[in-house]
């Protein structure tokens, strides 16, 4: 980010008096160098490697500050995106860690992709979610991502952050301000479910809880090749048959499907959970005493079921938990009324890449940045 000392910039004396010989500094360079004094323009990425999907996402956000109200806040004016990924599912090995190498060339061809360099990016974050967050690897991966993404691109974790982006990146936040509802936000993905309680563009809090689309994954013939804790738990409690190499049958989906809908939805609700929803449990509940929803949304990638955009099955639980939701709104479970979102499967990278920066105008110099502990 260039910096400018205004103390530097000679202004021209219009009476005369203070000329330099060779001549005035050009109008509008002055006005160039001012601008930048009050407004920052900065290219962000937002790359989630969730346990169902990956994908990232580039932005250009414009942040000005507020010398209105005589701040030195600078607060964004402007978002823009600038490149979207396609839809990638998160590769895994053999031994059930996620394909770093594989990850990394979706990623490589992204960015040549959108005519970008790792120098050509300001900011942005690098976001594990779900059941990615537990594969052994993780965490080097996320340290891969965030030291070849660009400058100041961390890596960030955690269902409550996670939350809190998708909030904002599924719309719900701008939602909840546009029409003054209580807006709940529930983000349903490959392995977790995260929901957001948003009034007047604040989101109130947040919870978690272990329910996805793909918690079970099978293969062209039906067969079962992956199987995740949260799924090994509600198989066991409903006496359900489950295991590597056999094939899934269509009532044993269902019934996990029924299942985890119905964890979700007691959540949601707010009702005593069963030993079961207690087990899942990611985050605490929400908090009691909170304003009830006056709306709800829905995000991530079991969203583009439930709201009719997507009908293909990727050898997972996605299409069957979204129908189960469904039938759940159907039936007047949920305690309000269920609208669209802005943005679905794609609410946390654009959460990452847009909602990720703040800039405040009360800095601080240094010299020599090989001072700070920049990386890790």
């Amino acid at each position: 980010m260039e910096q400018y000392d205004l103390s530097k910039i000679h202004f021209p004396d219009h009476h005369g008096e203070d000329e330099p010989a060779d001549g005035a500094l050009a109008e509008a360079e002055v006005r160039n160098a001012l601008w930048k004094v009050d407004n920052v323009e900065l290219a962000t990425v937002g790359i989630d490697v969730g346990s169902s999907t990956s994908h990232l996402m580039f932005s250009r956000i414009h942040l000005q500050r507020l010398t209105q109200y005589l701040s030195s806040r600078f607060v964004v004016v402007r978002r823009e995106v600038l490149w979207r990924s396609p839809i990638w599912l998160t590769p895994y090995l053999a031994d059930n860690r996620i394909d770093a190498e594989r990850l990394g060339e979706y990623f490589a061809w992204a960015y040549r992709e959108a005519g970008l360099g790792q120098a050509d990016v300001d900011s942005g974050a690098v976001i594990l979610t779900g059941e990615a967050l537990k594969r052994s690897n993780a965490r080097a991966i996320a340290d891969l991502f965030a030291e070849q993404a660009g400058k100041f691109v961390c890596a960030s974790a955690g269902h409550n952050l996670e939350a809190i982006m998708a909030a904002h990146g599924s719309g719900a936040v701008a939602l909840s301000r546009r029409s003054g509802q209580v807006v709940l936000n529930v983000d349903v993905g490959g392995g977790t479910s995260k929901l957001a309680l948003v009034r007047a563009g604040e989101v109130l809090d947040t919870a978690a809880i272990a329910v996805g689309g793909r918690l079970v994954a099978t293969d062209g013939d039906g067969r079962v090749v992956r199987i995740e804790s949260p799924a090994r738990q509600v198989a066991e409690a409903l006496g359900l048959p489950l295991a590597l190499g056999q094939p899934l049958g269509a009532e044993t989906a269902r019934a996990l499907a029924r299942a985890l809908a119905r964890l979700l939805v007691d959540l949601v609700r707010g009702e005593p959970r069963s030993a079961l929803g207690e087990a899942l449990l990611l985050t605490p509940p929400l908090q009691h005493g909170l304003p009830a929803p006056q709306a709800i949304t829905f995000s991530g990638g079991v969203a583009e079921y439930l709201y009719g955009r997507e009908t293909r099955d990727y050898g997972d639980l996605a299409l069957q938990l979204a129908q189960e939701v469904q039938a759940a709104i159907a039936a007047g479970r949920l305690p309000a009324p269920v609208v669209e979102a802005s943005e679905r499967i794609r609410a946390t990278v654009i959460g990452a890449s847009q909602f990720s920066v703040q800039l405040s105008g009360n800095t601080i110099a240094i010299s020599d940045p090989s001072l700070l502990p920049v990386h890790n």
